[in-house]
């Protein structure tokens, strides 16, 4: 609980350090403190917009109020999660997106990596699955390790018309119901409060436990509600410590100035180096613990940015390509194409100042000098050093890159980490003039396999795909 004082709080306090953004450092390639400073009334313009639209459902701006209106929300969802730990010994999370990526994304991030090879003892709580795709394979799989009437089923999904989640449930309801198992026994939801087919299923089967999904939080700013709180609590992460996280990124994030404000700092740095060119925004955590956060950061930033349209009606195409990935493993596979291939990448360090553990290289093979300078050094150093140096490498090839400081990680931090990419998201639409939580380009696929599995009301649809020309056998070779 030490993010209750002040002392403890600065003690953590997640950093960005973006010298290697700036032709001081990169050269050429690099950005001017002209470049730089012409965005002074653009961002105070984009803050501006942000801030008074803070918590506005209409907007889907809820997300900004998270971390500071769900005290009862908290106490009820650690009381259910004491249940859920004590009387199941599985636990799978239902949903896709960020009602998914989210709770993978923490359970990474906080628990131990191989959490559900642990024995119940030291985990403390039942083993922990995300099934977030309908690949008919990863289904089969995962009910060749869990007993569905020892497991609690968590449905995610606002409308309960997700597909891919929807048909999830029906297999797990007919499971359930072949076991004789009531499944308000086994099932929570997650879902809106006052309509969609969860909300009906439930009040059919004569009320379900749920939980409410705020009508001002689209799923990839939910990962602070009860979509990503309750895994997290049964999973024994700290939700409190989230939280407090976030409201401490809050409080970081509200100076006006941009060379005081992190989140929209780094908002500007995207947003010009995307009009130098930069269409590619990397992003590359120095921690295993935070591999799924830039899968998290890729869904974020792709449907928030990636728009068509601006507020007034222009066509702008506009967005930047995220891409996950992960140090020191990549460097063995794609840090050759930043350093020497084209200049449309920015990289994103996520860098640890302290890891969860010590783990000392012990001396051996002194007769082979490439294999014995490592003895004495600890992994903590190594991976260290490996950061650091592929930094400088970037940024002796003139490639734009950013170091975002992390003290430790911990509940408290990584609320921090997910505040500021959402703040910074939010900033970089409001730079583009776009609108940054909603997702247009979705709906058409979306459209298209409700034609094709025959859904009532898509006939016109289908007719359209129908009418598509013949595949033309001289492209298929």
């Amino acid at each position: 609980m030490g993010y209750k004082t002040k002392e403890w709080r600065n003690s953590m306090r997640v950093t960005l350090d973006y010298n290697n953004m700036m032709d001081t450092f990169v050269g050429e390639h690099g950005l001017s403190s002209k470049d730089v400073s012409k965005y002074v009334r653009k961002a105070a313009a984009a803050y501006r917009y942000v801030s008074e639209n803070r918590g506005k459902d209409e907007l889907y701006m809820g997300w900004t109020e998270l971390p500071y209106n769900q005290t009862e929300i908290v106490a009820d969802i650690k009381e259910t999660a004491k249940m859920i730990r004590s009387k199941f010994q599985y636990f799978v999370v239902l949903g896709i997106g960020g009602s998914a990526l989210g709770p993978i994304m923490a359970f990474n991030a906080l628990c131990h990596l191989h959490y559900n090879d642990l024995t119940k003892i030291q985990r403390k709580g039942p083993k922990f699955y995300v099934e977030d795709n309908v690949d008919p394979v990863r289904m089969r799989d995962l009910l060749d390790v869990i007993e569905p009437e020892k497991t609690c089923f968590n449905v995610i999904s606002k409308s309960g018309a997700t597909s891919e989640t929807m048909a999830q449930y029906l297999i797990i309801l007919d499971l359930l119901t072949k076991a004789g198992v009531n499944i308000k026994e086994n099932v929570i939801f997650t879902t809106d409060a006052k309509k969609g087919n969860l909300k009906k299923i439930s009040d059919e089967v004569g009320g379900i436990k749920s939980y409410i999904l705020p009508d001002g939080v689209g799923g990839r700013f939910s990962e602070l509600s009860p979509v990503g709180l309750l895994p997290a609590a049964v999973c024994g992460i700290d939700i409190k410590g989230l939280l407090a996280g976030a409201a401490y990124m809050d409080h970081l994030c509200k100076p006006h100035s941009m060379y005081k404000n992190p989140a929209l700092m780094s908002a500007v740095l995207q947003i010009e180096a995307m009009k130098q060119g930069k269409n590619i925004g990397v992003m590359m955590p120095y921690s295993d613990n935070l591999k799924y956060l830039a899968d998290w950061y890729c869904q974020l930033w792709a449907e928030s940015l990636g728009k068509n349209e601006t507020l007034d009606g222009q066509p702008c195409n506009v967005g930047q390509t995220p891409v996950k990935s992960l140090g020191v493993t990549d460097q063995h596979s794609q840090v050759q194409l930043y350093t020497e291939g084209p200049y449309d990448k920015v990289v994103t360090f996520l860098s640890l100042k302290k890891y969860g553990c010590e783990m000392t290289i012990p001396h051996g093979c002194e007769n082979i000098p490439d294999v014995s300078f490592l003895g004495g050094h600890t992994m903590e150093e190594l991976i260290q050093a490996e950061n650091a140096a592929t930094a400088y490498a970037l940024t002796k090839a003139g490639r734009m890159n950013y170091t975002i400081w992390i003290p430790e990680l911990n509940a408290f931090t990584l609320g921090q980490l997910l505040f500021l990419f959402e703040m910074q998201t939010a900033y970089a639409g409001a730079l583009l003039n776009i609108n940054t939580f909603n997702q247009p380009g979705v709906e058409e696929g979306k459209k298209a396999t409700f034609a094709l599995l025959g859904k009532a009301g898509y006939a016109e649809k289908k007719k359209e795909l129908d009418s598509l020309p013949a595949k033309d056998p001289a492209c298929i070779i």
